[in-house]
């Protein structure tokens, strides 16, 4: 348990914005937390009304940090979208990115402590949903002054995060911006999920939740079961082949070829960064997700929300989050007399398209926000 809380010192002093929200929060499936923190980071400058900010809500492994500033020069998860004259300008908007409730990178989650006991939730974390990590950003929001969002953007996870927003509070959000993500997940996703779960949960470190040295083994298992839904056979065929590596010497049946060093590598790193009680509870607010929850099926759920405009993008090759599914949002919100826009895009990169294929990305997104002004 002393690991988590080091965790927790060391992300923390990363991180200068912190929204302190007085509980208790109610949770939507049971229990409460006594008190939240929520960290953020901001780009460019609220307007007086208050009415040029955009929310970013980022997918399962992101910070806050999506993009660079005096404070932290690292370039963000983001870079090349937010900023000057990029898709979310920051000379016209003032963008937010919150860290998730429930993630591991200074917003409350299963490594916080729990003021009650002093020691970290871990398990005793209540059940988590997107609706409760929506709440959780939109009190973030309303912290700084702010009752109605110019956009809301959310890619993958987010995007879930960003629907239970918009369906659960009508009326604060003018734009929503969907990106690769759904209103609920199919069974083969739910299954790529649990099989990552479970690698974490098997792996004898994990120790029930209440590890002192983090599952390392079930966690690179995870990461590579996800890597490998989130990008192509087209575009592995194409960057590795069947290339060879020695790089990792020459144990029996260990790494040989280079997309298995790839996955290796990406693996290691994740676990330097992330914690294995976030990833659990995070994989399984997704699947929990089902936004007909909200009506008596997924049209009425959609009717809900209250946005002026809706862009909905997805990208033809994803398998994880298939375009059917932002197809079938886009049906939903134009039988509901939306002003809704459907893009599909031609992308290698599968899933994670929206993270590195920024030629398409940037001028869809920036061309949507910049059609309507800010009054």
């Amino acid at each position: 348990m002393q690991r988590n809380a080091a965790l927790r010192v060391e992300i923390e002093a990363e991180f200068p914005s912190v929204a302190r929200i007085p509980g208790p929060f109610a949770m939507r499936r049971g229990g409460e937390l006594p008190e939240l923190e929520m960290v953020y980071e901001t780009w460019g400058t609220l307007s007086a009304r208050a009415d040029n900010a955009i929310l970013v809500m980022t997918g399962l492994s992101p910070s806050a940090h999506a993009r660079s500033s005096d404070d932290d020069p690292r370039p963000g998860w983001w870079e090349q979208m937010i900023g000057p004259g990029r898709a979310l300008d920051t000379d016209r908007f003032f963008v937010i990115c919150v860290n998730h409730l429930g993630s591991c990178f200074g917003s409350t989650g299963p490594s916080s402590i729990d003021p009650r006991s002093g020691e970290p939730y871990n398990l005793r974390f209540p059940e988590l949903t997107m609706e409760d990590m929506a709440r959780a950003a939109r009190e973030t929001v309303r912290s700084l002054g702010i009752e109605r969002l110019a956009a809301l953007v959310g890619p993958s996870m987010g995007g879930m995060v960003a629907l239970a927003y918009a369906v659960t509070f009508p009326g604060e959000v003018r734009d929503l911006v969907l990106i690769s993500t759904a209103g609920r997940l199919d069974a083969r996703t739910i299954a790529i999920h649990s099989l990552q779960r479970e690698a974490i949960r098997v792996d004898p470190a994990w120790a029930n939740g209440d590890y002192v040295d983090p599952p390392t083994a079930g966690m690179k298992l995870a990461r590579k079961i996800g890597m490998s839904s989130y990008r192509t056979a087209a575009e592995w065929a194409e960057r590795f082949g069947r290339q060879r590596t020695d790089r990792w010497g020459n144990a029996p049946f260990g790494i040989e070829f280079e997309i298995e060093s790839y996955l290796e590598a990406v693996a290691r790193k994740f676990v330097e960064q992330f914690d294995a009680n976030s990833y659990l509870y995070l994989s399984r607010a997704m699947d929990l997700f089902d936004v007909a929850e909200h009506g008596n099926c997924l049209f009425t759920g959609l009717a809900r929300i209250d946005a002026a405009r809706i862009l909905i993008v997805g990208v033809e090759s994803d398998t994880l989050f298939p375009i059917e599914k932002q197809r079938t949002l886009a049906d939903a919100f134009g039988r509901a007399g939306k002003n809704v826009r459907f893009v599909a895009l031609p992308s290698l990169q599968g899933h994670d398209a929206f993270l590195v294929d920024m030629p398409r990305f940037q001028p869809l997104i920036g061309g949507f926000l910049a059609e309507q002004g800010v009054h």
